[in-house]
This record gives C-alpha cells, sequence and structure tokens, in this order.
C-alpha cells in the first residue's frame, strides 16, 4: 500500500495535503460500510467503521501514526470530551441519593475489574508496573460505543441507562487514575499507593476547567435557545477550548468534559437535547474518532506472545465487570437477568483507552511500548466484539424497539430505513 501512496502522491498534489484526500476517501467507506453492515446484519455502524479502519491500519495506511502526537492526538481528545460531555450531560447525582447502590454497584465492578486483570497478568509473567497500568486501562468501558448502540437500536430502559450510567463512572475513574499514574511514571515505577496527590491534582485541574465549562455554558442557556444553531457551536468550540487548556495545565481533557457535563446537568435540571446541527457534528466527530482508534490499534504487534495476554485480559476483563455488576446488584433496584445484561453491555473499550494508551507511551517510551503491545490489539477486538456482545445485551434485556432478524428469525418485509 505504502508504494501505491507514492506512485499516487507523484501526480496528484491537492492544495489540502494528500493525507486530507486519503482521508476523506477513508471517512467516506466508513460512512458506506457503516449503513451496510446496519442494514443487512441489524449490528451497529461502529462495526462497519472499526472493520474500514482496521484494514486500513493492517495495509499500511500512514495517516496515523502511533504513539498519536499533534493534530491527531488533540482530535482524539475532541472527540473522546464530546462524547464524555453528553455521557456526563445524562447523568442526574440525585439519582445515587435515592439509589445509593448505583454507585456501589460502580465501585465493585471497577474495583474488581483492576484486581482480576493484575492478577491474572501478574500470573502470566507482567512485569508489574505494566499489569497495573493495563488492569487501570480495563476499568474503562467506552460510553462511546455504548451510545452509538443504544442510538442504532433505538435502545431505552434500565438496563440501558445503568449501562450508560456505569460506563460513564468506570470511565471517570479510569481518567483520573491512568492520567495521574501516567505522569508518576518518569519518576520511576512507584506503586498505586504513591499517586494520592497526582490524582488529587488531575481531579481538582479536571473539576476546575468542568466548572468553568459548565457555568460559561449555563449563562450562554439563559440568553440562547437551546435548539439554535449558534448554541451548538458555541458549546462544540467551548469543549474544544477546555479540552485544549485543561491538558496543558496538567489536568485531562476529557475528564473535564465529563464533569462539565454532569456538573450542567444540576446546574441546568430542566432536559435539553443536543440541537440537530451539534448532532450532525458529533456524529461526523464520532466517526472518525473510531476510524482513527481502529487504524492506529491495528498496527500494533499481533505476535503469538502477545496473543495470550491479550486474551487474558479480555476473559478477565468480561468476567470481572460481570460478577462486579451482580455483587453490587443487591438492592440496587435490578433483577439478576438485568444485572447480567448490564455486565455484557459493559464490555466494549475504543476511544478513552487508547487515549489513556497514549498518555502511557508520552509519559515513557520503554514502558509505553510494553503496554501498548497488549493494549491497543485488546482495545481493536473489544471495539468490535464489544459492540456486538452489547448489541445482545441490549435485544436480549428487551429493550430495544427495532426488530432484529438474527433474533427473530424472520424474513425482511421491506427496506429497511435508518432512524
Amino acid at each position: 500500500m505504502n508504494e501505491i501512496l507514492a506512485i499516487w502522491a507523484e501526480w496528484i498534489k491537492p492544495s489540502a495535503g494528500l493525507p486530507t484526500v486519503q482521508w476523506s476517501i477513508l471517512l467516506a467507506l466508513a460512512a458506506a460500510a457503516g449503513h451496510l453492515v446496519n442494514r443487512y446484519t441489524g449490528l451497529p455502524k461502529v462495526i462497519g467503521y472499526s472493520v474500514v479502519g482496521a484494514f486500513a491500519g493492517l495495509a499500511g495506511f500512514t495517516g496515523a501514526v502511533w504513539p498519536l502526537q499533534g493534530i491527531g492526538l488533540f482530535l482524539l481528545e475532541l472527540g473522546v470530551a464530546v462524547v464524555l460531555f453528553e455521557a456526563g450531560g445524562r447523568i442526574p447525582l440525585r439519582w445515587f441519593r435515592h439509589n445509593p447502590m448505583v454507585l456501589v454497584q460502580s465501585l465493585a465492578e471497577s474495583t474488581l475489574t483492576f484486581i482480576l486483570v493484575h492478577w491474572v497478568l501478574g500470573r502470566m509473567g507482567v512485569r508489574e508496573v505494566v499489569a497495573e497500568s493495563l488492569a487501570l486501562l480495563a476499568m474503562a468501558a467506552s460510553p462511546a460505543v455504548l451510545s452509538r448502540v443504544v442510538m442504532d437500536t433505538r435502545a431505552a430502559g434500565p438496563v440501558t441507562e445503568r449501562a450508560m450510567v456505569l460506563s460513564t463512572l468506570s470511565t471517570l475513574y479510569a481518567l483520573t487514575l491512568c492520567s495521574a499514574r501516567a505522569g508518576m511514571m518518569p519518576r520511576g515505577e512507584a506503586g498505586l499507593s504513591s499517586t494520592l496527590y497526582p490524582v488529587l491534582v488531575v481531579l481538582g485541574l479536571s473539576v476546575v476547567v468542568g466548572a468553568v465549562l459548565a457555568l460559561t455554558l449555563r449563562t450562554a442557556l439563559r440568553v440562547m435557545s437551546p435548539t439554535s444553531e449558534n448554541t451548538a457551536i458555541l458549546l462544540l468550540a467551548l469543549i474544544a477550548a477546555g479540552a485544549a487548556l485543561a491538558a496543558n495545565f496538567g489536568g485531562s481533557a476529557p475528564l473535564a468534559a465529563l464533569l462539565g457535563g454532569m456538573l450542567l446537568k444540576q446546574l441546568n435540571p430542566r432536559p435539553w437535547s443536543w440541537p440537530r446541527q451539534m448532532g450532525t457534528a458529533s456524529s461526523m466527530l464520532t466517526m472518525l474518532m473510531f476510524v482513527l482508534v481502529s487504524v492506529v490499534a491495528a498496527q500494533a504487534d499481533w505476535s503469538r506472545p502477545v496473543a495470550g495476554l491479550v486474551l487474558a485480559l479480555i476473559i478477565g476483563r468480561m468476567l470481572a465487570k460481570i460478577v462486579g455488576v451482580a455483587l453490587g446488584n443487591v438492592g440496587s433496584g435490578a433483577s439478576w437477568k438485568q444485572a447480567l445484561w448490564v455486565g455484557c453491555a459493559m464490555s466494549p473499550m475504543s476511544s478513552v483507552a487508547l487515549l489513556l494508551v497514549s498518555q502511557y507511551a508520552a509519559a515513557s517510551g520503554p514502558l509505553g511500548r510494553q503496554i501498548a503491545s497488549v493494549a491497543l490489539p485488546a482495545i481493536l477486538l473489544m471495539e468490535v466484539l464489544g459492540a456486538v456482545l452489547a448489541t445482545v445485551a441490549i435485544y436480549r434485556a428487551g429493550e430495544s424497539s427495532k426488530p432484529w432478524a438474527p433474533l427473530t428469525r424472520g424474513p425482511s418485509t421491506g427496506p429497511v430505513h435508518e432512524p
């Protein structure tokens, strides 16, 4: 593929540069693949995006080089920040006061995931600091993948809402701990207990940026209509500015956006939907994010020794998520069957995990390479497999208003239209 691109570059010289043309074509192919996958299999479009990106990465696409830096890293941060801002805006903190067992359930599944993955990797001879870092990564579910699955399946119900909340909270924990752990790596292999001060620094700075973002948007909503395209532009611009500032001052850009969305929900409790214009921009940015993740992750070392570690991480993580949700299910208001489907719906990994791996790689080259060698293949596999498992969980829970042919076993009576 590199030879073809070299020949292509000799006779085509676009004004915006050859990488712009390559990414434009790749995104067009991803959009078409996502539509076809959703139409003919009923699976979410994100699978089509990921498959196209994976093929491009395996074929030697040079538009995204690992470790991420510059505009590629910023676009990933921005995409994650937009998704997490929206996810944070769906969490009413009053819910935890009325049903505190949901928070206990979240802490149980995240803690068990860290413990089990760390223990499994340690038993397989993985270096302590690498096993610890991978276990922290494994805590994070993917609100980005799950939100796309929910959108494509038109799902609504207690399993869907519980899975989104728990995925968002697990991401909050992972962003805080991993960002702090990455900051400690250049100082040596200090244990997790030595990261308390860095955790407070990351969390404090992110809270400040998130609060400024929420207060600014709350002020804007007093004089601007939530359905105005100007409000949508203001929202996206402020999230982008917050993402750049949080990372520059030592905080976490996605964490600041997540906390900003949660704070805005409390300051502006009236439900307000994102404008249609913001939805289109967000969808484009999200698709770019999924393709970027799969392109980068496909460039990992897919050797046989790494395969065993990847499978161990994936199996241990999935088991811990399901068991952890079940352990915290007592008194949470959900049935045991619903707890099973919630645990399955939390299996995806995607952009948040890749962003955290990128932080590890920037903090320590040698350790970052060891972490990435296991994390990148796991991210790519769980971006695709996790989306399938989340789809099955939602349909089995009976919360989708869109029939799925593999479950109904009935022939299609007409063309399938997108929502």
